[in-house]
């Protein structure tokens, strides 16, 4: 007989409850912790069931993971569920119960009603493990340095309004931006204005000398001049002297930081059998294109296309009851937020760069002709991208397979 085993994951430990059709209980909801010796006993309950017996658990980030890989080795089949769907699961019952106990007896129910379409959870490689969580630190790295670039200038504004937009050189591969370390020996426009031209050019060549950078006495004489009819708010002294200089070193120690993070981002990567189909897709640069392989994993996961379309959560929703038909509904978002946020900035890109032989661009270009709102026909460019994007990286590696199988 099937026997349905739901688990209720948290933090460190999980509750455990079995059931079988009809509502048979084969093991009242227990409590087990995530320690080598409670995940063995929690193998050990579970081998005493009699009967085909199925694991389900919700995907909840990383707390899942040791217990499936500890029932996994202990030979069960185990399946892990989007939490949307058994939030989404019936009840039966008016009341409304929120406990971890009934919660395992909701999974547990959930596997039964569902036991033929039970997927087992395949591990994902290392690689890919850690590419994911490469491209979560490195979002989280850009908000701050974002963050900290921010909260700069606008401390500059009180000094040295506009100085960072006389400087338009590009960061550097160690994450140094040239008015950040400008500003971090010159942090008051008083220390430019305050002295003559000459003198300013002097010790401006000096410091371009000691930093790196290429001396130009036009910029020079831009930036003397611009600081010269500058309006500020704040005096120049000891205390200005900390509030930048320290603003300025958080700043340049996060974007070193990320800097690292984004060549070992890139050079992993690099290892994946698909890097060099997906880096050859318009639009798709060096961390977007890392950031694709990350969220979306082995291709081959997805059964279809639309799976992963509906993973990303750009898939149309449908709202019709008798005879109304909405002809305009929101997408579903109920994917990754991070594979969105990826995949507005590829398009974005299509959206500036217009490349006329691009089918990305060409599907964008024709719905927006057709009068689509912005959000609309960018949704849809993600949907056609998407696609795409399956058909060659599952090709692909479909190829690699048949060539390892004929060697």
């Amino acid at each position: 007989m099937n026997t349905a085993v739901g688990i209720d994951v948290s933090k460190g430990r999980s509750v455990v409850a079995a059931m079988r059709p009809f509502g048979e209980v084969s093991l009242p909801p227990r409590e087990f912790f995530h320690t080598s010796e409670g995940l063995s006993a929690l193998s050990e309950a579970l081998r005493l069931i009699d009967g085909n017996t199925r694991v389900i658990l919700e995907a909840t980030g990383r707390y899942h993971e040791p217990v499936v890989m500890a029932l996994q080795e202990a030979g069960f089949f185990v399946s892990a569920v989007n939490p949307k769907l058994i939030k989404d699961f019936g009840n039966n019952s008016l009341r409304k119960v929120k406990t971890d106990k009934a919660d395992a007896v909701k999974i547990a129910r959930y596997g039964l009603e569902y036991w033929e379409e039970m997927r087992e959870y395949t591990q994902t490689d290392i690689t890919r493990q850690q590419l994911k969580l490469f491209s979560r630190q490195y979002n989280l790295h850009m908000k701050t340095v974002v963050s900290l670039q921010n909260n700069l200038i606008s401390l500059l504004d009180c000094v040295f309004p506009g100085i960072n937009e006389l400087f338009t050189s590009p960061v550097r591969e160690d994450g140094r931006q040239k008015w950040v370390d400008f500003v971090c020996t010159f942090y008051h426009h008083d220390c430019v204005s305050s002295v003559s031209i000459a003198a300013f050019s002097e010790r401006y060549r000096k410091w371009r000398k000691r930093k790196g950078y290429n001396f130009s006495t036009a910029r020079a004489a831009e930036i003397y001049t611009t600081s010269r009819n500058m309006v500020v708010t704040m005096p120049k002294n000891a205390l200005t002297k900390a509030l930048i200089t320290a603003a300025a070193g958080q700043l340049v120690a996060a974007t070193a930081t990320l800097a690292t993070l984004k060549a070992e981002f890139a050079r992993l990567a690099a290892t994946l059998p698909e890097y060099e189909v997906v880096r050859s897709m318009y639009g798709v640069g060096e961390v977007t294109g890392a950031q694709l392989m990350a969220e979306i994993g082995d291709i081959r996961r997805f059964s279809n296309r639309g799976a992963l379309i509906a993973f990303a959560g750009v898939d149309p929703g449908v709202n019709e009851s008798g005879k109304h038909n909405s002809q305009s509904v929101r997408t579903t978002k109920r994917g990754s937020p991070h594979l969105r946020r990826t995949l507005f900035q590829i398009v974005s890109t299509h959206l500036k760069q217009s490349p006329l032989d691009e089918p990305v661009y060409q599907f964008l270009d024709r719905k927006r002709a057709e009068g689509k709102p912005y959000l609309v026909y960018m949704t849809a460019a993600a949907n056609k991208f998407l696609r795409i994007y399956h058909a060659k990286v599952r090709d692909h590696l479909n190829a690699l397979e048949q060539v390892d199988s004929n060697t």
